[in-house]
């Protein structure tokens, strides 16, 4: 009797969601692509400081190790965009993922080659941020089409193990390619991760008969970018504040020799994404009849998004310095001999690990259970908040040694937790998010500029370093009595603060969307 009323109960409730048997197919391809980023991405700062950079004169060697850093992450999540593009338009998100994975397999090679060649090396550098930037919007998106509305309430799950495996990876590139690279030296250190990144595409390889295969859309004629150029076409104030963006734009190119060429064409291309989106938003309804309502309001929603992921930014220029000035500053820090100063950050994939099931089991049933709906813009929005108070510690602790204190680099481990738990609140959270709010037709447009706020994060460090070095700005940093140093760690700290208030505003507004395959 009980077991006929647990079925009919079962039947009711509907059938029982399953998991897709491919997934793991992607998990293992990531996890392997993961591994051989991070593991040559966080030695990167050490060997341009200790070998390829020699030439520099030492007191310059730090910024341009800096600068070499943040300009191969705004590479990598500026490529994003041309993955995206010919996915949605040509190929498809396997083919795509697939050959940029073949490029991506080869800048690890020329790594490996040209360890004592700056030219070598540096288009090692361009093919892997080509590579890694071709797939990354696409490997998240393509977990999403994995999934329809039968099944959807797995995915989250899903993105938080995805994010898992990523820090699983993550972590051992984090704690031994230091060791490779002191030991065995360059080749070795980046020819390893070069060996990962293979076995990730043999694995990407292995399941490509049993993927959903979304098609691409072709010559889309009611595409993101033709809806806001038709909207702009029509005149008035929107297109008033596009032509500012492009005036911008015109200006930062003309100040290439301040800025040096990555930063000054970036923040051109900013400014015209940012004005010609909010001026397209302000007239957006002048392109109805020359596209279908459908694509308009498709359109509307994803420019809803972009404000969201504009204030996320400033978290990304605070997470990627860990790898560049969290690795200075540990530097100076007092550590047993063997200890190297990056794999300090093998912490943080390892509190990741951690944190995620955490979460989800534990923090996140406990606050439901308390009242506190823990919605995806509310993560978002902590986190960033939790990243500037991490930053707050850091200049705390950058403040005592320039004291001259012996600080251990056990009390890095605060700035890194509390870092880290910005993170799985940001970052793990904003994946799923962005796939969910995106058209079906927009997938992986919206996941490209997911990727580029991270690009935009970074290109805040490289205008701030270059800021810094006015001689208002050193007047100012002088009165003070800190160090530049110290006075930028409390500059990011705030910014990161700020922008945590103005994304709790807009999201109390923002409509969520629902945009799985039925």
């Amino acid at each position: 009797m009980s077991s006929t009323l647990t079925a009919d109960a079962a039947t009711a409730a509907g059938p029982v969601a399953k998991m897709p048997p491919q997934i793991p197919y992607i998990i293992g391809n990531e996890g392997c692509e993961r591994f051989s980023f991070y593991g040559m991405r966080n030695i990167l700062t050490v060997f341009l400081m200790t070998s390829l950079l020699l030439a520099v004169p030492e007191g310059l060697r730090k910024a341009e190790a800096k600068e070499v850093f943040h300009t191969f992450v705004i590479g990598v999540y500026f490529f994003p965009l041309l993955g995206g593009w010919l996915a949605d338009r040509f190929f498809g998100k396997y083919p795509t993922i697939f050959w940029f994975s073949v490029v991506y397999c080869a800048g690890h090679a020329c790594l490996a080659l040209f360890d004592d060649n700056i030219r070598g090396f540096y288009f090692g550098l361009f093919l892997i941020s080509l590579g890694s930037g071709g797939i990354k919007p696409l490997v998240s998106s393509f977990v999403g089409d994995q999934f329809d509305r039968s099944n959807r309430s797995l995915a989250q799950k899903v993105y938080d193990a995805f994010y898992w495996i990523i820090n699983f990876g993550s972590f051992f590139a984090s704690l031994f390619m230091p060791i490779l690279l002191k030991e065995f030296g360059a080749r070795v250190a980046f020819g390893v991760p070069g060996a990962l990144m293979f076995v990730a595409t043999l694995i990407l390889w292995s399941g490509r008969k049993k993927y959903v295969h979304e098609p691409a859309r072709g010559g889309n004629p009611h595409s993101f970018l033709k809806v806001v150029w038709t909207a702009l076409k029509a005149g008035g104030l929107g297109a008033g504040v596009a032509l500012l963006g492009v005036i911008g734009a015109v200006y930062a190119l003309s100040q290439i020799e301040a800025l040096s060429l990555v930063p000054a064409v970036c923040l051109a291309m900013v400014l015209v994404m940012g004005f010609g989106g909010l001026g397209a938003a302000l007239q957006l309804d002048r392109a109805r009849g020359a596209h279908p309502d459908e694509a308009v309001d498709g359109v509307r929603a994803v420019l809803r998004v972009l404000v969201l992921f504009a204030l996320v930014t400033p978290f990304w220029s605070l997470f990627d310095q860990k790898a560049s000035t969290w690795v200075l500053q540990a530097d100076q820090m007092a550590k047993p001999a063997w200890f190297q100063s990056s794999m300090m950050q093998a912490l943080n994939p390892a509190l990741v690990m951690v944190l995620i099931p955490f979460n989800n089991l534990v923090l996140y049933p406990l606050l439901r259970r308390s009242g506190l709906q823990v919605t995806a813009l509310r993560r978002m929005g902590a986190g960033i908040a939790l990243a500037g108070a991490a930053w707050i510690v850091a200049g705390m602790l950058q403040l005592w040694l320039d004291e001259g204190a012996t600080v251990s680099i056990v009390w890095q481990m605060l700035p890194y937790a509390l870092l880290t738990l910005g993170e799985v609140l940001v970052s793990a959270t904003g994946l799923e998010f962005a796939y969910s709010q995106a058209p079906l037709s927009m997938k992986g447009t919206i996941m490209s500029f997911w990727s580029l706020s991270v690009t935009i994060g970074n290109l805040w460090v490289l205008l701030s370093n270059v800021s810094i070095k006015s001689p208002s700005a050193l007047a100012a940093i002088k009165s003070t009595g800190y160090s530049e140093t110290a006075c930028l760690m409390f500059f990011f700290a705030g910014f990161a603060l700020v922008a945590a208030a103005l994304f709790g505003l807009v999201a109390r507004r923002y409509p969520m969307q629902d945009n799985y395959r039925g």
